[in-house]
């Protein structure tokens, strides 16, 4: 196990203004030399997720607003950097079915930027963050890194395709990246598409009808904060260039078993309707994730802190406060 450290470097974390990105981000005030921010621009000066930063962190942090999908401001922005890295993304699925040509110019076109600007201004370091969505359902789990990619939805080919720009820069020009590849993660100040929130925060609400998709299919939950905490290490880790990397509890629990321990935590009497809106078309839904992590363990000795229990208390926590709830509307469907 080789550990780089981070502690005199410059990081730089797009897609900071995102729901991990602004964890990471969080996570990464006091182990680095300095922290650049990418926030998406917009007319409102509005910096998502980072408003809420620490007064006590955030004057540490560069903010700075652009788009990867321009390569000048890439360049721009990765100039000095040593570590990079990049989770500018567009990440709903359902949205991806409507307007995929934007998918793959902010994942694709956008991991082909930060590539090129990293080559140019020689970065020690670069990590493109994955999905497991890229394995589409498992053919078999616990699934490793030599499962084979099944695009099944515009979303998921977006990423494919920014994980093989990615390891391309490796191989052609030795670019040291390596694709981290989280399975579902969840926690404080995640979207309101993703069915943790949702089901939170229609209950926080009110409503005794809780609006779900599936309640059939698996997935590998993990806490926020751990999967910053693997991201990191791998940032650390010198054995894993040119590699893909998952981050994962090993565990896999159905939407319906996450529905019920909600209920129990918020000690909520409410039943289930089933919307067709949030229904996935057949081809599309993922049915099974399960992470198999032994190379993550191998390479870093990550193991993660946070049981799903502990994870899913802390979120409903967050959620809950009527501060943080305001900035959700639990009464639409947000694709």
């Amino acid at each position: 196990m080789i550990k780089i450290g981070l502690n005199n470097m410059a990081v730089l974390v797009t897609g900071a203004d995102g729901f991990i990105g602004s964890h990471l981000v969080e996570a990464l005030h006091g182990k680095c030399g300095s922290v650049t921010a990418l926030c998406c621009y917009n007319s409102f000066n509005d910096w998502g997720n980072l408003e809420g930063l620490p007064a006590s962190k955030a004057e540490d942090v560069r903010v700075v607003t652009g788009d990867v999908r321009d390569p000048f401001l890439c360049a721009s922005i990765t100039q000095g950097i040593d570590v990079i890295f990049n989770l500018a993304a567009l990440i709903a699925i359902p949205y991806s079915y409507v307007a995929p040509q934007s998918y793959i110019e902010t994942n694709v076109t956008g991991a082909l930027n930060i590539c090129q600007a990293a080559l140019r201004n020689g970065a020690s370091r670069v990590v493109q963050i994955s999905t497991s969505e890229v394995y589409g359902t498992a053919e078999y789990v616990p699934i490793d890194e030599r499962h084979p990619l099944k695009p099944q939805s515009p979303y998921s080919a977006s990423k494919i395709g920014a994980d093989s720009i990615a390891l391309s820069f490796w191989h052609s020009f030795e670019l040291p990246v390596t694709i981290a590849r989280p399975f579902n993660t969840y926690g404080p100040r995640q979207s309101a598409r993703a069915f943790i929130p949702t089901i939170i925060t229609q209950i926080a609400s009110g409503k005794r009808r809780i609006r779900l998709g599936d309640l059939t299919p698996t997935r590998d939950l993990n806490f926020v904060k751990d999967t910053c905490a693997a991201l990191i290490r791998i940032a650390e880790c010198g054995g894993a260039p040119g590699e893909a990397v998952n981050i994962g509890t090993g565990i896999e629990t159905s939407v319906g078993d996450v529905f019920t321990k909600i209920c129990e935590i918020m000690r909520a009497d409410v039943e289930i309707e089933r919307d067709e809106q949030r229904i996935r078309p057949r081809g599309s839904e993922v049915f099974r994730l399960l992470c198999d992590n032994a190379k993550l363990r191998g390479l870093t000795g990550f193991v993660p802190a946070y049981s799903l229990d502990a994870g899913l208390a802390e979120t409903v926590e967050w959620f809950t406060d009527p501060a943080n709830r305001k900035r959700y509307k639990s009464d639409i469907y947000n694709v």
